[in-house]
């Protein structure tokens, strides 16, 4: 893997920690995503922070329900902007429990 020592197995960067913005237009409600924990509107832009290791399924996940992702970035960068509207939430990833843990 990129990043890694090919001694000791670690990375250099902490790339699982990593956060990135996906700017997603377009998303249709559906029978996949009416049990989300989540709602979204029809129109506009939604900002879904997404940690690195699921990248891709979440890409996958968001061509299904119809949306388009208009831009990623690092929640740095994302943090950094001015010309954004203050009131623009990110939705936060959710942390995610084996279903043997849950009670």
């Amino acid at each position: 893997m990129l990043g890694k020592s090919a001694i000791s197995g670690r990375s250099s960067s902490s790339y699982n920690n990593r956060i990135f913005v996906y700017e997603i237009t377009g998303l249709k409600q559906n029978q996949e995503n009416d049990s989300n924990s989540y709602s979204f509107r029809n129109s506009g832009s939604i900002f879904k922070s997404v940690p690195y290791n699921r990248l891709n399924e979440e890409m996958q996940r968001i061509g299904k329900m119809g949306g388009t992702i208009v831009s990623i970035q690092s929640l740095e960068d994302f943090k950094q902007q001015s010309d954004r509207p203050q009131e623009t939430k990110v939705e936060q990833p959710k942390s995610e429990v084996a279903p043997a843990d849950r009670d």
